[in-house]
């Protein structure tokens, strides 16, 4: 059962980022946001608070290092597709611009497959078995894997009342750190069909922002003169 447990994970997310989105997309995007913000937040503070305990009082957390390393992992892949989203992912148009409007449509499905595809092979890759690859695993054998073992993080440990008021081991659980595996990479793959949806229909032109530089200098061309 403890292997399909990051499925169904996986699906109940993308099932309620769906309906959200269907109901408020608009609010979905500010918690996507906010998510983000208090992962930064969150870094800097104990990074800051660790240094001055370090320096200043020659004392500090143990597990501040750990700590700040998970919420950094999850903020890279929460962020992803969030950045998927916003077209925020930087990449190279120049050439894809020059050819005719289907060929360019085209590619840019294209790239939105391969973006699917990516979060696809990371989820789980003994698919690729069909291609004649021999290949196993993936994040949520991996994730599955710490679940059923129940192993601990390295430094990052519970607080004391809790062990006591919850029966709590030691230490955190490793699977409860990589919980983000499969939320992250499910959500990637989940804004990677959006884009494609949207490519298809015309409401987006590509996956990335190759041409943002292009459109600022566009933006601001008349900003020295005022």
């Amino acid at each position: 059962m403890y292997i399909y447990l990051p499925y169904i994970i996986m699906g109940a997310v993308i099932a309620l980022f769906w309906l959200a989105e269907r109901r408020n997309p608009d609010a979905v995007t500010r918690f996507e946001e906010n998510v983000l913000a208090v992962l930064l937040a969150l870094i800097t503070i104990v990074s800051f608070t660790q240094v001055v305990a370090r320096y200043g009082f020659n004392s500090g957390w143990t597990g501040a290092l750990e700590f700040t390393r998970i919420l950094f992992a999850w903020m890279i892949l929460f962020g992803m597709s969030y950045g998927l989203k916003q077209g925020m992912h930087l990449g190279v148009d120049a050439l894809l611009r020059l050819f005719p409007k289907p060929v360019f449509r085209f590619f840019a499905i294209f790239g939105a497959v391969c973006a699917f595809l990516y979060a696809a092979i990371l989820i789980e890759s003994a698919w690729l078995g069909i291609f004649g690859a021999n290949t196993s695993g993936g994040a949520m054998v991996y994730w599955a894997k710490f679940f059923q073992i129940g192993i601990g993080l390295d430094d990052l440990r519970y607080p004391e009342w809790m062990q006591e008021t919850f029966g709590l081991k030691e230490r955190v659980q490793r699977w409860i750190a990589y919980l983000i595996l499969p939320i992250g990479l499910g959500l990637f793959g989940f804004r990677a069909l959006q884009a494609m949806v949207a490519i298809w229909r015309g409401d987006r032109e590509l996956i990335i922002a190759g041409h943002e530089a292009e459109d600022l200098v566009a933006e601001n061309r008349n900003v020295l003169k005022d």
